[in-house]
């Protein structure tokens, strides 16, 4: 199905409704649209009674990244991976560090296709071994995320999520399937938080994160973005340091993340260090073996520590490796086994 320079990808997850409407079963927003009529993400569209997806094969933007800025620090410490995503969201988050893609209602002229073969040739092309779904949400474009992650799991090229985490059981078992490692961002322990500022709820992501942890083989790291006033309160990050422990162990490697004032919250301060250092330590308190600190300076919050005689094994500077020790996935000081990919 083609629309001027636009191809319309049939989209996978959509029920048809006895209206004529088309439900999307993609993400628990279950949109329902008439003919015409986008989805909340807008890159899912009611089209001549199918639902398509228009950022089929069609980036936004692409960049050569350190793994270390997805964030991931325990998979490939110091690789280089290439990085792309689509425009639009499924969810409605105030506070977006990157609007200017997630919120936007219009593809980009001239556009051009570019098919998971092409995605994975421009992979070999630049001599890295890895592909990031990220900047945007790649849930949305998930048709698009489950063929290339598949092309390049044949290729031995591995595949990264960047990811909210908010998806449907009937999807994620596809979107997942041939996905290496994911950072899921986990944006506050609060229910309230995530209705008033990302206009969806925390079970699903919470959902997703037991999911990946326990059902499959997805390295998983979590991303917690702190804001001043909206989710900083040490004894929400606590509750939620010991639910990481119970429900994904206390191996899962956690990052707090400092704020910068964005899109439509702009009079909200940046994160005090200390804010950011105070969770490290709860989280560390709490059992969590592997805690690191965002958009700061911080040597030791950086670093990688064995847990067990807390020597530093992995130094890191900014998005990137100084120094990696561990060898063989161990601690070359105690022999302690470090839970990664390494």
């Amino acid at each position: 199905m083609k629309d001027g320079t636009v191809i319309y990808h049939k989209a996978s997850w959509q029920l048809l409704q006895p209206d004529g409407r088309i439900k999307c079963r993609l993400c628990p927003r279950f949109c329902i649209l008439a003919e015409g009529q986008h989805g909340y993400c807008f890159i899912r569209k009611h089209v001549e009674g199918e639902l398509v997806s228009l950022g089929y094969g069609y980036p936004a933007g692409f960049g050569l990244d350190p793994i270390e800025k997805k964030p991931l620090y325990h998979f490939h410490p110091g690789s280089k991976i290439l990085s792309f995503g689509t425009i639009g969201c499924n969810l409605g988050c105030k506070y977006c560090q990157n609007w200017s893609l997630s919120r936007t209602k219009t593809l980009n002229e001239p556009l051009q296709f570019i098919s998971p073969q092409e995605i994975i040739r421009l992979t070999q092309q630049y001599k890295t071994q890895a592909i990031a779904f990220t900047y945007n949400e790649p849930i949305i474009f998930g048709e698009y995320v489950a063929d290339v992650a598949m092309l390049a799991r044949a290729a031995s090229i591995h595949t990264v999520m960047v990811s909210n985490g908010y998806i449907t059981p009937d999807a994620r078992e596809t979107v997942f399937a041939n996905i290496d490692a994911a950072n899921i961002d986990l944006k506050a322990f609060d229910e309230n938080f995530y209705r008033k500022y990302t206009a969806s709820h925390s079970k699903p992501v919470l959902d997703t994160l037991i999911w990946i942890k326990n059902r499959t083989n997805v390295w998983l790291e979590i991303t917690n973005l702190i804001i001043p006033g909206l989710n900083d309160k040490l004894s929400q990050i606590r509750d939620m340091c010991k639910w990481i422990v119970n429900e994904l162990g206390c191996d899962t490697p956690v990052h707090f993340s400092a704020f910068h004032p964005s899109y439509k919250i702009q009079s909200t301060p940046p994160t005090p260090v200390q804010t950011i250092c105070d969770a490290r330590e709860i989280a560390l308190s709490e059992g969590i073996r592997y805690c690191y600190t965002g958009n700061i300076a911080d040597d030791s919050g950086s670093s990688t520590f064995c847990p067990a005689c807390r020597q530093p094994i992995i130094r890191r500077g900014w998005q990137s490796v100084e120094s990696n020790l561990v060898t063989n996935g161990t601690c070359p000081i105690c022999r302690t086994v470090i839970p990664g990919r390494f």
